[in-house]
């Protein structure tokens, strides 16, 4: 297996909110960066008609994956059409076979929105078939062999669809490449006003600042961080492989009890 990190995401600038920063140490560590963003940003608009909005946002997300030096993927459907199907579980799948990643980044499972909770589902469904002879991608590729380890990246927010706080198993010390994703994020120009306007924020690069000072809190350790969920390793990996932790040693803090598998309060 070779040292490749996939990132999958739901739409444009997801990648640079709450991966970007892990996904730059990664890069200084000797990975490969992939980006796959599940859906093309056609709804990110109150102004532009869609295909107008689509070209906009293609052409920022490939503006942020080149800051971090990723290679980015083609989208596969527009907003609001990221739903959990037998068809785009087989293009997903595909671009899994095709990039063979030893770390697999995706949405969290609990998240406000139905787009990044389906993204996070496709991304697992995706790397649990990679293996399978029987399973068809879109389009065919032949299975692959070798572990992968999935991590599940905070909501925005940090709380679940009914406001309760998602706590990390992992928090990555983010704080010497927070610039770095500050320029990435800054990229997704399109989106400032109308994140500002249709959901509240205020300013998006502040926020997205403020939130990785709150993670580097939860850390009891780092300034700034990004916190993660280990999947369940059983179908991708053995229990020992950890590849991320491996890669970025003394700047992951594991939040895990010594003596059992639930976080530390």
């Amino acid at each position: 297996m070779s040292r490749t990190v996939l990132a999958v995401a739901a739409h444009p600038d997801d990648i640079e909110l709450m991966m970007a920063g892990t996904l730059a140490l990664l890069g200084r560590a000797g990975y490969a960066l992939h980006y796959l963003v599940v859906a093309n940003g056609s709804c990110g608009t109150a102004a532009l008609e869609r295909e107008a909005i689509v070209a906009i946002r293609g052409e920022e997300a490939r503006q942020a994956a080149a800051v971090l030096g990723a290679t980015l993927h083609e989208s596969l459907v527009d907003d609001a059409q990221v739903y959990y199907t037998p068809a785009l579980v087989a293009r997903v799948a595909a671009v899994v076979r095709r990039v063979r990643p030893e770390i697999l980044l995706a949405p969290s499972p609990h998240d406000y929105m139905e787009d990044h909770i389906n993204a996070s589902r496709l991304a697992v469904s995706a790397a649990f078939y990679r293996g399978m002879r029987n399973f068809v991608t879109d389009p065919p590729l032949a299975p692959v062999t070798g572990e992968v380890a999935l991590y599940h990246a905070l909501p925005w927010g940090l709380k679940d669809p009914l406001g309760g706080a998602v706590r990390p198993h992992l928090v990555v010390d983010i704080e010497d490449v927070l610039e770095t994703k500050r320029q990435a994020l800054a990229c997704h120009r399109s989106q400032r006003d109308w994140l500002d306007a249709s959901q509240g924020l205020g300013s998006y690069l502040r926020t997205m600042v403020e939130m990785s000072e709150a993670v580097g809190r939860l850390s009891g350790r780092f300034r700034a961080a990004e916190g993660w969920q280990r999947h369940n390793p059983l179908g991708f990996s053995g229990e020992e492989f950890r590849p991320l932790e491996d890669a970025l040693k003394k700047g992951v803090r594991n939040l895990f009890s010594e003596n059992e598998e639930t976080p530390v309060k």
